[in-house]
């Protein structure tokens, strides 16, 4: 069974940093897709960021050059880095990795930006 472990969430001013990262436990294979994807409250989960197992990567029209995902397949882990950050990026991110026979979330890590 496989399950992804967020991390890095938290409370940050605007114009400020943060790194989230996402670990995947067991074995998840070498042709996954990860992404990271954000819910604020009442809105619609969107995407904010994929890379391909072949290495391409994708953004949500929102990021603008802000935000940056990148992986280590060795550790099985998704990272996304996202700078100058905004108090409507305040969301819960989720990581998720896919591949044509499975599809993984994790839990959710808080992301709140606010002075």
């Amino acid at each position: 069974q496989v399950q992804l472990v967020e991390s890095g969430g938290g409370l940050v001013q605007p114009g400020g940093s943060l790194r989230l990262s996402c670990a995947a436990s067991g074995s998840i294979g070498p042709r996954y897709n990860m992404g990271w994807y954000r819910q604020a409250l009442g809105k619609q989960r969107e995407l904010v960021a994929t890379v391909t197992f072949g290495g391409n990567t994708n953004y949500g029209p929102f990021v603008k050059g802000r935000f940056t995902i990148s992986r280590d397949t060795v550790k099985n882990t998704v990272y996304l880095q996202m700078n100058s950050l905004k108090p409507e990026d305040t969301a819960v991110y989720y990581c998720n990795f896919y591949s044509i026979i499975h599809n993984y979330w994790g839990q959710g890590t808080q992301v709140t930006v606010s002075s």
